[in-house]
């Protein structure tokens, strides 16, 4: 490709945003001040048409009107909602004395109560902080190696990135499947993505069970088995509300995904809803509240309303029809009279406010950033850049899998010092319709970025998941241990990448079986 001005102010665009970002500048206003900024001089230097600017509006429309991506408010006010109602220390509590007898057994619970905070909350940053501030005092009383501790801890907290409902993993459906659709390759659904990355993240919390098994095989003194002497039994009632609860909210919200039951965005508010009520249960002793009872009622009204419609879409009768729809209303107003009882332990606790409004703001911020990389891709293509990505790309040795390993590395490198949120609309709408067009499964694609993002927020010195470890541990936990401890976590994490890349089944054959057609039988 000719190296023109054209070029040059395209290249100089996104080194200035990058520059701009590493020193720290305000994320969303440095991407969309950045693109006003060369569009302006593009603009006077004759090389930019500035009425480009004007389809924007209509981007922007566009993207508001994507339903999947209704559904990461409400994900975040469901994690949001059970982070501050204590739900994930009743977890970490309960699986560490049900595993914590055998050695090991509490780096068991946190990694498993880690996958079940990623199947709730999705936020990395809200998971490794709890469990820091929950679990890494206990895990260095018991005589637990910090290095394996703080590693675990970290490690755990990354399974938001890759384990469903993942924020992450909606906002890569949206960029690929726009990616995928410019490149002919069709659309990639949220229920795709989910379905994709389920298997590798389970494998992933495998190899990290492993880990702590050979580490308790082989050092056993750095993980003893934990002393519950001096501490009450846990009766049936406790293992029930305090474990059982939230794993029937995870089903409920990825069956209704995966069974095509409901769309992303209803799945999210089921999710949200239930998570009202979990809390609601969870603080209405706490807040000597009488509203339990009817607390309870609304789990039993959401199970009503999955079930009825399909019960009732059985009868032929107008009078079992009619009966049908009474009893759902009946439901019906005991789920919203639940939900308003839950909200109302939850502010009496002085929980509800805070809850909205830490949700209000990471919502705000996401879509910011999101509004601020579109603007940036707008110019950035207008100079264009695609066109100069696709070159680079195409150009590259080896040829497509050449492109994808360069494609990557740089995602790997940026992770270190951008949000996933910057990578996965700047990077991903530049790289991605090349990386289909030669090809490459569009689903499998998202899958491998999910990964390789998830092992760069654990690498040291940079990992966004080291830095929350660091900022909650205690005084006595030595920075260089957190950097070690993370690192065999980050190799199995490599090879997770590498048996993804070289078998691609793992992430595309769940999807193909929940999109098959049923078998026809005559």
């Amino acid at each position: 490709m000719e190296f023109t001005l054209e070029v040059f102010l395209a290249i100089a665009m996104f080194v200035t945003a990058i520059g701009a970002l590493l020193a720290g500048f305000p994320v969303a206003v440095t991407l969309g001040g950045t693109a006003l900024l060369f569009a302006l001089i593009g603009w006077q230097l004759g090389v930019y048409n500035i009425n480009q600017l004007k389809g924007f509006p209509r981007d922007i429309e566009g993207l508001m009107q994507n339903r999947d991506l209704l559904a990461v408010p409400l994900f975040i006010i469901m994690g949001v909602v059970l982070e501050r109602s204590k739900v994930a220390e009743d977890l970490l509590h309960i699986a560490s004395r049900l595993l914590g007898r055998v050695r090991g057994g509490l780096g068991y619970a946190v990694v498993l109560v880690g996958a079940l905070l990623a199947a709730s909350t999705g936020i990395v940053g809200a998971t490794v902080i709890t469990m820091t501030l929950i679990a890494l005092p206990t895990m260095l009383k018991q005589g637990y190696d910090p290095k394996l501790s703080t590693g675990t801890i970290a490690a755990s907290g990354t399974l938001g990135q890759i384990i469903p409902p993942s924020i992450v993993l909606i906002l890569l459906a949206s960029a690929i499947s726009n990616a995928s659709a410019r490149s002919a390759g069709g659309t990639v659904s949220v229920q795709d993505m989910f379905a994709g990355a389920l298997i590798p993240g389970l494998i992933l919390v495998g190899f990290y069970l492993a880990w702590i098994a050979f580490n308790a095989f082989t050092k056993p003194e750095s993980c003893p088995p934990m002393d519950f002497s001096d501490e009450p039994p846990l009766t049936a009632g406790k293992i029930l509300s305090g474990l059982g609860a939230p794993l029937v909210l995870i089903f409920a919200v990825l069956g209704s995904i995966f069974s095509g039951i409901a769309p992303p965005s209803q799945a999210a508010a089921i999710g949200a809803a239930g998570a009202v009520l979990l809390a609601g249960l969870r603080l209405s002793d706490e807040a000597g509240s009488r509203l339990k009872p009817l607390v309870v009622t609304g789990f039993f009204a959401i199970a009503a309303l999955v079930i009825l419609p399909r019960v009732f879409d059985l009868t032929i009768s107008k009078e079992g029809a009619l009966f049908g729809k009474a009893l759902a209303g009946i439901a019906a107003t005991l789920f919203f009279a639940a939900l308003i009882a839950g909200g109302m332990i939850l502010n009496k606790k002085g929980e509800l406010n805070p809850s909205l409004r830490s949700a209000t703001q990471i919502t705000s911020m996401v879509f910011t950033i999101i509004i601020g990389a579109s603007l940036f891709s707008h110019v950035f293509g207008g100079f264009r850049g695609d066109e100069i990505v696709e070159h680079l790309l195409e150009s590259a040795p080896g040829g497509p899998t050449g492109a994808l390993i360069i494609t990557m590395i740089v995602m790997f490198l940026l992770g270190f010092f951008l949000d996933f949120i910057e990578i996965i609309y700047i990077i991903v709408p530049l790289v991605a319709p090349v990386l289909i067009s030669a090809g490459f499964d569009p689903v499998w694609l998202g899958v491998l970025m999910a990964l390789n993002l998830q092992t760069s927020f654990l690498t040291p010195p940079f990992g966004f998941a080291l830095f929350y470890l660091r900022g909650a541990a205690p005084d006595e936990v030595r920075t260089i241990d957190i950097w070690r401890g993370a690192i065999p976590f980050i190799a199995l994490q490599i090879v997770m990448i590498l048996i993804v890349a070289f078998y691609e089944p793992l992430a595309t054959w769940l999807p193909e079986w929940l999109n098959s057609d049923p078998v026809q039988t005559p």
